[in-house]
This record gives C-alpha cells, structure tokens and sequence, in this order.
C-alpha cells in the first residue's frame, strides 16, 4: 500500500510508492556514462589562465599579492554573462512598480545573477574538494549574500548549485549561482506563512522540531556534527533529498556565525561525497533556504541547505496533480547514506 506524507514545515504532500520503490543500485549513474574531465581546459571561461582583460571580478579569495584579474585566486564571484535577472540603471528608483496591462500584471526584471567559480581546476567539485577548499566557496557565499540582502533593491536572495546536466549545468567547471530577486515568490511566501503558523499555534519552530524528531527516532539521520544535522525529510520530494539544518536557531544564512563556517563545510562536503562515491556522482541541485531580509528577525523560520538529486522525472500524474511520487523510502535512503564510508 503506497504512503502518502506530509512534509511538517512546507506542508507539501509526497507520496511514497512503496510497491515501486527501487533500491540504491538503481539510481546509481552509469559508470560508462562518467566523463573524466582534465585540470585545466583551454575553453573553459572559469579556469585560471583563461580570464580575459576587462572581466570584472566581484569578489576574490586570492594569494597574498595577487590582484584581480591576476592568477592567483582560489574562489572569486563574477557577473553571470546570461543574467535571468538584471540590476536597475542608474539614477533609477530602487522601488520596482507593479505596472498593469489590461487585467495583467508585470514588472522589470531587475536584481542580480553572479556566479560563484569554486575553484581555479576545471574537474573538482564539492565532494572532491579538502574541508578549507569547502570553506572558501562557504564564505563568499556569505560575503555576497549580507551585501546583497542589505540592498532595499532586493527582497530575496536565493544561492543555489546546479551539478550535471540533467540538473540544469551549462558548466563542467565547479560553480554555484547567487541571484537576488526584487519580489518574494509564492513558493517562498507559502513557507513563510506556514512556519508562522506552526509557531502561532504551537510557540515553537517546525525546524527545531522537526530536528529533535528526527536525532530522537534516528531512522532518516545521515549524519551530525556539533551545529549541524542531516537527514532525509520525512516526506521527500526527491529520491535520496538531503536537508543539512543548524543544530541551533537561525533564521537567515546572515546569522551563520565565522565558527560555523568550517563545520558547515565538512558536513556539506561529507553528504555530497556520500552521493559522489555510493552512487557515482549522479546531478543533483542543492539550494540555501533562507528567510528574506524583511522576516529576519523572525523566531519561526529556520535557514538549511535541500539537496536534490536529479535521479527520476516528474511524469503526468505529477505534473497534473502536483503531488510527487517518491519512489525511494526515506529510512532506507538516510540507511544507505549512513552506511558510505567517505
């Protein structure tokens, strides 16, 4: 008999087909299909050496006497060249108007895109890099999400990671993705309203909750350090999805502390290699769930990182009911992941 699980703090329904589960080995990617890639690529545009004179440099975490636009950089953050979104001009308002057409609305697309090349060598990725390597990609990340979340231009700042190309990477060279958006967007408000809920009626955080479930029963656990946890939710919407939560409350990524960084680095690099090694480094997309600036000091929402393997495809029944399938039990997922040795 399927199963079908509500997710406590997103209130999203997920059935799990229990009668179609696969096992691990049936989500491993193909080891024929893998491509070993060099350390440097004449063509890539991210690899050191390969920078053009004029290309604009964000932010760096360089050498010792390098410069940018020189050799030498080990993270640096630089303007993504097909911008989904695009900052306002100058002299322009910072408020962006909603403009009416006929029963319609729209809005200028202005914000920001910037892509995070993590490393100067073309064939690393999260799971191969060493903990410090980790921490430098951690800590732009965070350097360009407090300036741009303090910009009244912008409501919310999404930092996301597209590896593989079913995942949507355009890119072989390890990147990620920071964009921030002038407006809020349903999906979000809905995840808001529903932990304020959850906190109105009940006093407490439905992540906070939701971790102490979770360390208490242990079944979906995959792994914790001394501020951080990972588990598979209860009601996945992806085969083998991944939160990786703070032990303690914070609401936004800009309450991450400098002490933070490191064991968020190893914890984020454990899981990733977990899927690298035990299913032959299959796509996947990871997010960073933070509230925007405006809920900050908000006690009910709870910042965390959803990694989701790109493992099956929505079929009709999904798409039509807007309810997903998950063909992957949760407690045998987290049990296979505990089990990797990295």
């Amino acid at each position: 008999m399927p199963e079908i699980r509500e997710n406590p703090a997103t209130k999203r329904w997920v059935i799990i087909a229990t009668e179609r589960a696969k096992r691990p080995e049936d989500f491993k990617k193909s080891i024929e299909a893998a491509i070993e890639h060099p350390a440097y690529d004449p063509k890539c545009p991210f690899c050191e050496g390969n920078e053009k004179p004029g290309d604009e440099e964000i932010f760096s975490l360089r050498a010792p006497g390098t410069k940018p636009g020189e050799k030498g950089w080990y993270v640096k953050v630089i303007p993504n060249k097909f911008p989904a979104l695009v900052p306002p001009q100058a002299g322009d308002s910072i408020e962006v108007k909603r403009h009416k057409s006929g029963m319609y609305l729209h809005m200028d697309g202005v914000g920001k895109h910037e892509v995070v090349v993590e490393s100067p060598i073309h064939n690393k990725t999260i799971a191969t890099m060493s903990i410090e390597e980790v921490s430098r990609v951690i800590r732009a990340y965070q350097e360009r999400y407090m300036v741009l979340d303090w910009d009244p231009a912008y409501k919310l700042v999404i930092i996301f990671r597209n590896h593989g190309g079913k995942a949507g990477a355009s890119q072989v060279h390890p990147h990620s993705q920071i964009a921030a958006a002038s407006l809020v967007p349903l999906h979000m408000r809905y995840a808001l309203m529903e932990a304020q809920r959850y906190y109105e009626e009940l006093g407490r955080c439905v992540f906070c909750d939701m971790i102490k479930a979770e360390l208490a029963e242990k079944e979906r656990l995959v792994m914790q350090n001394e501020k951080f946890v990972a588990f598979v939710p209860y009601a996945p919407v992806f085969p083998y999805e991944t939160w990786i939560v703070p032990l303690g409350h914070q609401t936004t990524f800009a309450d991450l502390q400098p002490e933070d960084i490191e064991p968020l680095s190893q914890i984020l690099h454990d899981v990733l290699a977990k899927f690298y090694r035990g299913m032959n480094n299959p796509d996947y997309n990871y997010c960073i769930r933070s509230a925007p600036h405006y809920s900050s000091s908000g006690p009910y929402y709870h910042w965390h990182i959803q990694i989701m393997p790109r493992l099956t495809t929505p079929a009709g029944f999904e798409i039509g009911s807007g309810i997903s399938i998950n063909v992957a039990l949760p407690e045998e997922s987290a049990k296979f992941l505990r089990e990797i040795k990295i």
